[in-house]
């Protein structure tokens, strides 16, 4: 039965096309400006499929995942299992400012600020873990037609009707404290807007 307090339509896509869609998620992290040495948060991270490659990135710098789903988080856990500076958190995002003991220098979330219920507040935690001038890189689906955004052959990711522009994530994102710092493609069906924490 599902958890009533997770996300909707967030659940982890099976592996296979996921792979297909992010062959290389590092680049994916450099592409929104992820960094060696950095302070880093996967925000409901999932199986970890960005979790592993954020440590092997920012080593020797610091990493957290936290997700809802312990089952998930335990996957993510095994899979930086090898990296001494990595921490796995069990809880709600919107829950982050309690569970992050220091200031960080970079939060990334994919594919689940569609369905987050109150994304500004999301937004204004996101705010409270990071340092002056750090960013938040939301990485999210194009708004097209959810039979136009195929893997192996099906249809995948959210409905259509809750896919964003954006904008849409602008107008929502910079009232808790940030500027648009840039937008940048990551993958066929895929952009990041990366924010920046006013200073």
């Amino acid at each position: 039965m599902p958890d009533e307090r997770l996300f909707p339509a967030t659940l982890m896509p099976n592996n296979d096309w996921w792979h297909v869609l992010w062959p290389d998620p590092q680049s994916v992290l450099r592409a929104v400006g992820m960094k060696p040495g950095m302070r880093v948060i996967d925000l409901c991270c999932g199986n970890g499929h960005f979790t592993r490659p954020m440590c092997e990135l920012v080593s020797p710098g610091e990493a957290w995942a936290l997700d809802l789903d312990q089952d998930l988080l335990g996957q993510a856990r095994a899979a930086c299992s090898e990296h001494p500076h990595f921490h796995a958190i069990h809880g709600d995002a919107r829950e982050l400012p309690a569970r992050i003991d220091r200031p960080v220098d970079f939060v990334f979330i994919a594919n689940t600020f569609h369905g987050v219920p109150d994304k500004a507040g999301l937004a204004r935690a996101v705010h409270d873990v990071l340092e002056p001038g750090g960013l938040f890189a939301i990485i999210n689906w194009y708004p097209y037609p959810r039979e136009e955004t195929t893997a192996l052959g099906q249809p995948r990711g959210p409905d259509t009707e809750l896919r964003m522009r954006p904008e849409d994530v602008r107008q929502v994102v910079e009232p808790a404290g940030f500027e648009l710092k840039d937008i940048v493609e990551v993958g066929p069906y895929h952009y990041g807007t990366v924010f920046r924490k006013s200073r």
